[in-house]
């Protein structure tokens, strides 16, 4: 079976969706996980019409019960998963010692538990995978009014380098795109921008983590 599945955690229609168009473009099938119906079901419509074979999956990201379940959906549809993307992070606006202690917990099992259980459920059906977490600029600068955020991002780079050391001699590559800017379009920040990225890093598998910055 020559053909490669692309698995995006947490569709959405900036990074997710034109990630998957990329990856589908160079003969990748996508696959997607979001909680709404609706949106699976327009970006599968979306992706269709590019020509692109994408199949949605509903599935929540702060429930490991629902996150499992999804993947393992995916997983006895498609038989293998070849790349993961990760791209999902909560954070509730605040200055750390406004913040409530059960959302921050909240924002951190969704932001980066939620990557972890990801790996976990695809790595048994992965040969010589790839693993991909987007990263944030927070995670090198953090900014107090977004102390939850600026946690979640510095969990998931240093999630990438312990999972890139414990997976690559398995010939697994881990690699995490630290995004130091705001997404938007027409800006060197624009969700094709970063996606390219993403399938550089596929392609070339050298670094760890890829500083996304405009020079």
């Amino acid at each position: 079976m020559s053909e490669k599945i692309l698995l995006i955690v947490g569709a959405g229609p900036g990074i997710s969706l034109n990630t998957a168009r990329k990856f589908g473009k160079e003969g990748f099938k996508v696959s997607l996980i979001s909680r709404s119906i609706e949106s699976l079901q327009k970006y599968e419509n979306e992706l269709k019409n590019d020509g692109i074979a994408a199949k949605g999956f509903p599935g929540d990201v702060s429930s490991v019960g629902s996150l499992k379940t999804a993947i393992d959906t995916v997983i006895k549809t498609y038989g293998k998963i070849d790349v993961l993307l990760y791209n999902v992070a909560s954070g509730t606006p605040g200055k750390p010692t406004t913040l409530n202690l059960d959302q921050l917990v909240e924002d951190f099992k969704i932001s980066v538990a939620g990557a972890l259980t990801s790996v976990k459920e695809v790595i048994p059906h992965m040969e010589n995978g790839t693993i991909l977490l987007t990263g944030g600029g927070l995670a090198l600068h953090p900014f107090a009014d977004y102390a939850s955020l600026a946690i979640g991002k510095a969990g998931i780079r240093n999630l990438a380098y312990s999972l890139h050391q414990e997976l690559s001699p398995k010939g697994i590559y881990v690699g995490t795109l630290t995004i130091k800017g705001f997404v938007q379009e027409g800006t060197y920040f624009s969700a094709e921008n970063i996606a390219n990225a993403f399938y550089s890093m596929y392609e070339n598998q050298t670094e760890t983590e890829i500083i996304f910055e405009e020079k």
